[in-house]
């Protein structure tokens, strides 16, 4: 679409406290503040923490009021981790009006499937002319998941995820394969320090790939971390 605008996208890796999801929130808000970007996305489960017990988030929960409102000061887009009814891993999209179930991971870890459920398409949302494919962690290792979202006629994949420390190439591999594969922007939000599930020591590294492959925009290791670029 040659009318539409460059798109501000970031990728943020904010601290996280485990099962706070109001001092999460506020932290989520804080990078919003700070990206000044139109999209901001988040890694997995960010509300939360990987923390595979922990309740589920309404979207019409008052602990999300400060990012609600980061958003409607800044007119973004916060695509944030969080458990929802139903038991899903989910990507909440979070604008100036509230929040909304934006899309539900459809390939779980091991571990995850003792308590969740996959969900059963894919998912896009449209901003300002921009298609941006929604992913959540291992659903970005599963061609299938790729293919399928790229079908929808996506401009961006953008997922966020947990990895390891010693895992840390994954991220770059799956950018990788991706951008091979269907040309098209990638973004990845990527946990950084220390969360439940045995990730005593998270990635981090949040980045953003062209639909060549060259990374444009990269987080380091560390909590409260982020990368903000405008593709277009």
């Amino acid at each position: 679409m040659e009318n539409r605008t460059p798109l501000r996208l970031a990728v943020a890796q904010p601290a996280c406290v485990p099962l706070d999801v109001a001092e999460n929130a506020r932290a989520h808000a804080a990078a919003v503040r700070a990206a000044r970007a139109r999209v901001v996305v988040f890694p997995e489960l960010s509300l939360t923490g990987y923390e595979l017990d922990a309740p589920v988030v309404s979207v019409d929960d008052a602990r999300l009021t400060p990012l609600v409102e980061a958003c409607a000061e800044t007119g973004a887009l916060a695509l944030a981790g969080a458990p929802v009814a139903g038991d899903h891993i989910a990507m909440l999209a979070v604008t100036g009006g509230g929040a909304t179930v934006a899309y539900r991971k459809m390939w779980l870890g091991g571990a995850e499937s003792r308590r969740f459920r996959p969900g059963d398409a894919p998912a896009v949302s449209d901003v300002d002319g921009w298609r941006v494919g929604l992913a959540i962690c291992k659903d970005t290792g599963v061609a299938a998941h790729a293919a399928r979202t790229a079908a929808l006629g996506i401009d961006v994949y953008a997922a966020g995820v947990l990895e390891s420390a010693e895992d840390a190439a994954v991220i770059d591999e799956r950018a990788g394969q991706i951008t091979a594969a269907h040309r098209v922007w990638v973004a990845v939000a990527s946990f950084a320090g220390s969360t439940g599930g045995g990730y005593t020591e998270a990635a981090g590294r949040s980045g953003i790939w062209t639909p060549q492959g060259e990374v444009i925009g990269r987080a380091g290791t560390e909590p409260g971390e982020s990368v903000c670029v405008s593709i277009g």
